[in-house]
């Protein structure tokens, strides 16, 4: 089980059809990509000294640098690297390039997020090859096609394609045969299994737990009365390298995305309520208009609040109709902040997202009696059209006028 494979391919398995890919450092990388000077220097993909860690080079990683961690920290670790602003447009055209890539190998592609998928190459092996020769074959074309590297794991479920990808990074590929799962696992430590996190590894650890193989030769019952049945059984199959076996496909590019959000850090933290309901509308005015322009429109308002000590909490409310109007989401932001009944407690962060979402065109509208036929969709859509005009400054909310962003 090499990290990667010379020509022979000596562990490969055609047994192993789930494929794993995830993208090295991506936000960093594509913003190396744009800008040579930065290559082999330590790079930091932030929004500001107040924003977070969204990618770092491996040149800025070996200084302890990590994603969501705090900018300003970020800087104190590796003062001698490059802090860029990320750009989100790129980033999702670089992805979705990437997404096509994958389909054209597969049409069983299941997107994990802008820069990871699994994939399942069973049906590609007549024409292609064997999944690690698939693997090997993705890699080189994303290196050529997007300047990009990504690592690969191959295996027979989900689970351990995942851990193989982790294991491979970074510029790797790693197969996991079908009949060496557990030799791969049972030397790790159980915190690398997919979906352990702090609080189950330190109950695995105060249990005497400390490698996977350690879980797998525990008995359930323990296991159960220390974690309760699902997380127990769901642990005890991984360990002996059980798991999802299939690749549910993203849906299509026409159908929505589940969610979409925004949010904002301040540049100090705040307790001023006014501050905060200013911010929730330019958010809620932003969410709205990518949601018009997207055609969906969505039901769920969640808001997000994070705190001076980055304790962070959400609250969440389901309206009786979907919308994609910034009124009715501020508005619904607000009565989830205002009901936390939050007093002199400074905010580092605040944050609204629309969930369970669907194409407008596909959603109706129940108009309560006596309400107008017409009314605030209607004039944000003029909105839109004068903003499309005139740009982006052309006509804002009234309380946002003259007020600078926090």
């Amino acid at each position: 089980m090499s990290r990667d494979w010379p020509n022979t391919w000596p562990n490969d398995d055609w047994r192993c059809p789930i494929l794993h890919i995830d993208m090295d450092a991506f936000y960093a990388s594509v913003a190396v990509r744009e800008r040579p000077d930065l290559q082999g220097r330590a790079v930091i993909v932030g929004g500001g000294h107040r924003g977070v860690v969204l990618s770092a080079s491996y040149a800025a990683r070996v200084h302890g640098v990590r994603s969501a961690m705090p900018v300003m920290r970020a800087r104190r670790l590796c003062p001698h690297a490059v802090l860029v602003a990320p750009d989100f447009a790129l980033f999702s055209a670089v992805s979705a390039a990437v997404m096509e890539t994958f389909r054209s190998v597969t049409p069983l592609v299941e997107a994990m997020s802008l820069d990871e998928a699994f994939l399942d190459v069973s049906g590609a092996g007549r024409r292609l090859g064997s999944p690690a020769r698939i693997g090997a074959r993705l890699r080189a074309q994303i290196a050529t096609e997007q300047q990009i590297s990504c690592s690969v794991g191959v295996a027979a479920t989900t689970d351990l394609a995942k851990l193989a990808s982790r294991r491979a990074k970074p510029d790797g590929l790693l197969v996991v045969p079908r009949d060496r799962a557990t030799a791969f696992l049972h030397p790790l430590d159980v915190g690398e299994l997919w979906g352990v996190g702090e609080v189950t590894a330190e109950q695995l650890h105060r249990l005497g737990l400390r490698t996977v193989g350690d879980l797998a030769h525990t008995p359930l019952a323990l296991l159960r009365r220390a974690l309760g049945a699902a997380t127990a059984d769901h642990l005890h199959t991984l360990s002996w390298g059980g798991g999802r076996s299939t690749v549910s496909p993203r849906r299509s590019s026409d159908e929505p995305d589940r969610s979409m959000g925004a949010d904002e850090t301040f540049s100090r933290d705040t307790d001023d309520p006014d501050v905060i309901h200013r911010e929730l509308l330019r958010l809620s005015a932003k969410l709205a208009g990518r949601l018009r322009t997207g055609a969906l429109v969505g039901r769920t308002i969640t808001l997000r609040v994070r705190f001076a000590d980055f304790t962070t909490i959400t609250r969440s409310h389901t309206l009786r109709d979907s919308t994609d109007v910034a009124v009715e989401i501020y508005a619904t932001a607000t009565r989830l902040f205002d009901a936390l009944g939050l007093q002199r407690a400074r905010l580092r962060l605040v944050g609204v997202r629309v969930e369970g979402l669907r194409t407008a065109a596909g959603s109706s509208r129940q108009l309560e009696l006596g309400a107008r036929e017409h009314g605030w969709a209607e004039a944000e859509r003029a909105v839109d059209k004068a903003v499309a005009r005139f740009g982006s400054n052309a006509i804002s909310p009234a309380a946002l006028i003259g007020v600078p962003r926090p």
